[in-house]
């Protein structure tokens, strides 16, 4: 039994919110380390 196809755009929805998420995450923490100085 192969996976729907809407199953995989799930997935690859869930990966780019995933990337987005980290990759806000990692400025919010730049900011706050060149901000501390």
């Amino acid at each position: 039994a192969r996976a729907p196809k809407y199953m995989e755009w799930y997935g690859a929805f869930g990966l780019m919110v995933t990337l987005i998420w980290l990759y806000m995450e990692m400025l919010r923490l730049l900011s706050k380390i060149s901000s501390r100085d």
